[in-house]
């Protein structure tokens, strides 16, 4: 069974065992703004998800990351119609994200409704990676 809830302080340990970029001082106040969630089945933690708002207004995806052997299950979709369900009752009307060129999440976004809005080249040390590609989806 299904299950996503707002990640509290005692997740941290399992939080990071799967977050390898947002800074651990960053954790506790994603805990307090609630923009951090933990993803279950059958009560069992597998994924992570977490968002910040884009210019202050726009919520923005930063990361939904599963454990391996939760991956491809349809926990993803599950877990995104939930941010965009919240999303939409705390009153926004889009919703953004982005993933890397030369990773597949892109067609799991777009599968999901979202559009392509532009990318962003990355080539200033030390942030440099493929190009980035920004996607939205009006809720």
């Amino acid at each position: 069974m299904f299950s996503i809830s707002y990640a509290t302080i005692q997740d941290k340990p399992y939080w990071y065992s799967l977050d390898h970029h947002m800074p651990k001082s960053e954790y506790e106040s994603k805990v307090r703004d609630r923009r951090c969630y933990i993803i279950r089945h059958n009560e069992k933690n597998v994924g992570i998800l977490r968002y910040n708002l884009f210019w202050d207004v726009i919520p923005f995806l930063t990361l939904v990351f599963f454990e391996g052997a939760y991956r491809k299950k349809g926990l993803g979709s599950k877990a995104m119609a939930h941010w965009e369900n919240e999303m939409r009752a705390l009153g926004h009307k889009m919703v953004m994200t982005s993933t890397q060129a030369d990773e597949e999440a892109q067609f799991f976004y777009r599968k999901l409704g979202y559009k392509d809005m532009g990318c962003l080249v990355m080539n200033m040390p030390p942030y440099e990676q493929p190009l980035e590609v920004f996607l939205g989806k009006e809720l």
